[in-house]
């Protein structure tokens, strides 16, 4: 058997390896003859030069990505934390002096009178500080704890795209925060009716809610929760992409929400707080009367979204851009 260069079994060479090889003027048309007959006789490689069997829609699935990501000690630490949260506040109230049966005063004061207020107590302590952190650390988390491990090359060498890579993480982040912030009501209302009862939902202004009622409105105050973090969600995704440390992006975006705060306190500030991200949090609570004013909830929405969109927009575009190294 020949061991020449285009040589077949008898030793023959293949004319266009001679026109190659030999010709000073080299016919372009030859190159590329000879390059697609190699590329037609590799095993495993289409015409098109892809692997054989390879699709893009089929790399990084959303299963696969919700299953590791449930198997790590950060999501099972978070989902126990808010678990435990009801359960921290009822001993609190069984060693303070707590009063069942008053009947006016702010959240705090009735969150022992119903299961419901306990409820909306339960949300309120944590809607400044950890239901944000929450969000933060999932999205913050995504593609920065990737390349703070040097596998995102690797991802993105299967290959990946990065559009859907970017898409696939934030898509499986906020399905875990959404199951986290749930986690927090439910547990909540389980514990509010062993302690306290399955009463109506009493409002600091005096309006009785029945238990029933009470239940959708901690449903729809849920759901607003969580679309109106999701201006935390697109900052942290954009830290994520800009930084290789998950710490920085999850911190930095926590930050923005508690200075964000701050400035709403700031009454000088005037309607400019309205353009604040947090100014509209806690717009939920007027679920809690027999008249609901919309007003708020439909201004915190809209908010949220616009952030959310500008922060997910600027994501997309830097990680597509990106040089990644690690």
């Amino acid at each position: 058997m020949s061991d020449l260069p285009g040589g077949d079994a008898h030793g023959a060479r293949d004319p266009r390896v001679d026109r190659v090889d030999h010709g000073v003027h080299t016919d372009p048309a030859a190159l590329d003859e000879l390059t697609d007959a190699a590329r037609s006789e590799t095993v495993g490689v289409g015409s098109d030069g892809a692997v054989a069997g390879y699709h893009p829609g089929r790399t990084l699935r959303l299963g696969v990505e919700l299953r590791r990501q449930l198997r790590r000690r950060r999501t099972q630490l978070l989902l126990g934390l808010v678990a435990l949260l009801p359960f921290v506040l009822v001993l609190a109230f069984e060693i303070g002096d707590a009063n069942p049966n008053r009947r006016s005063g702010g959240f705090v004061d009735l969150a022992t009178a119903s299961a419901p207020n306990f409820v909306v107590l339960a949300m309120f302590v944590s809607g400044s500080f950890l239901l944000p952190m929450i969000v933060a650390l999932y999205f913050g988390d995504t593609i920065a704890s990737e390349a703070s491990w040097s596998s995102l090359k690797y991802l993105l060498a299967i290959p990946v795209p990065r559009h859907r890579l970017l898409r696939q993480k934030a898509i499986a982040s906020a399905l875990l925060a959404t199951l986290t912030l749930a986690v927090l009501p439910l547990v909540a209302l389980a514990v509010g009716v062993v302690w306290y009862g399955a009463g109506e939902a009493i409002s600091p202004t005096g309006d009785s809610v029945s238990f029933g009622r009470s239940l959708v409105a901690i449903a729809l105050g849920t759901v607003f929760i969580a679309i109106q973090l999701a201006w935390v969600a697109g900052l942290a995704l954009l830290l994520s992409v800009s930084t290789d440390a998950p710490l920085g992006a999850v911190g930095g975006a926590v930050l923005v929400a508690i200075v964000s705060q701050i400035l709403d306190q700031i009454t000088a500030l005037g309607d400019l707080r309205d353009f604040l991200p947090t100014h509209f949090s806690f717009a939920w609570m007027d679920l809690i009367a027999t008249d609901v004013d919309w007003t708020d909830m439909a201004s915190g929405v809209l908010s949220s979204v616009l952030y959310a969109t500008v922060f997910g927009l600027l994501a997309a575009r830097r990680f597509a851009t990106k040089d990644i190294t690690s």
